[in-house]
């Protein structure tokens, strides 16, 4: 008998970073899969398994900094590939990385990653996971040890195995983008990629030469001590997730822990910076 599910349209104002806190709470209360546009998120869950009581503990539609509406309609069982599909076309960045769904043509780039994203983030699509490609492409990582911090889909850490870094760990504090950068570093024929469920606690006792930790404003300036204690002497850490207003606040944390400024890009009114551990 075919699954029916429940389809929640959420318009989210302003859309950061509330779509990305509401996804996490609907994850963790149940709902399976989700679609971001410039609107909001659309998100899914099984008929058999909603109860009306679930919203009640998603804190962030009664947040009065967001104004966040939803309507529901149950539907019959849903194709996901032909919703991937239709949501997720291929992406070229710099002409040099292609990132793609397994159902889109090859193209003829120096990097081409396969990403089945499911409902974890980082297609390459967002502006910020745009701008981190940007930065790997652009830097050394031939026999770094690196950390992806956030890792979501894995796009990052397989774009620096790619690119020769000989030892890596993704970290999510997220189950499903635990298990979906495992399946999509596998896809990839990654074999230097360690994927671990968790957040900065797992850190204690690690370093690594590069750092890059695509998450947000918030858990980054919470978080930035431990990145900082967690770096080679010389090691980078590239940072987004925030928009262009926040670059002075994470700045400022970054000084506080002997972290450098070394380049800036802005995208969308969101920011990417890198910093040097002096």
């Amino acid at each position: 008998m075919p699954l029916n599910y429940i389809e929640f349209k959420f318009k989210i104002s302003p859309l950061q970073p509330a779509s990305e806190i509401l996804i996490a709470e609907l994850g963790y209360a149940g709902f399976e899969s989700f679609v971001e546009d410039e609107d909001g998120v659309t998100a899914y869950i099984p008929s058999e398994e909603y109860d009306p009581e679930m919203l009640v503990g998603i804190h962030i539609l009664q947040s009065e900094e967001f104004e966040i509406t939803y309507t529901s309609l149950e539907i019959e069982q849903i194709n996901w590939n032909s919703e991937w599909e239709k949501n997720f076309d291929p992406l070229i960045v710099d002409d040099v990385c292609s990132i793609r769904a397994p159902f889109h043509e090859q193209p003829d780039t120096e990097f081409d990653i396969i990403i089945e994203p499911k409902m974890s983030f980082g297609t390459g699509h967002h502006a910020t996971t745009h701008m981190m490609v940007q930065f790997i492409l652009k830097n050394d990582w031939k026999d770094k040890s690196v950390l992806d911090m956030g890792c979501g889909t894995g796009v990052l850490a397989i774009l620096t195995e790619m690119k020769g870094a000989k030892e890596i760990d993704a970290i999510d504090i997220d189950n499903w983008c635990y298990q979906n950068a495992i399946e999509n570093a596998e896809r990839n024929n990654c074999e230097l990629i360690s994927v671990y469920e968790g957040g900065a606690e797992l850190l204690e006792g690690r370093k690594y030469d590069h750092i890059i930790a695509n998450i947000n404003r918030n858990i980054l300036l919470e978080d930035i001590n431990a990145y900082a204690a967690s770096l080679n002497p010389g090691g980078k850490l590239f940072l987004s997730g925030f928009y262009t207003e926040d670059i002075k606040a994470i700045e400022e944390e970054c000084n506080r822990n002997r972290l450098k400024l070394e380049e800036q890009l802005e995208r969308e009114n969101w920011a990417a910076v890198s910093f040097t551990l002096t």
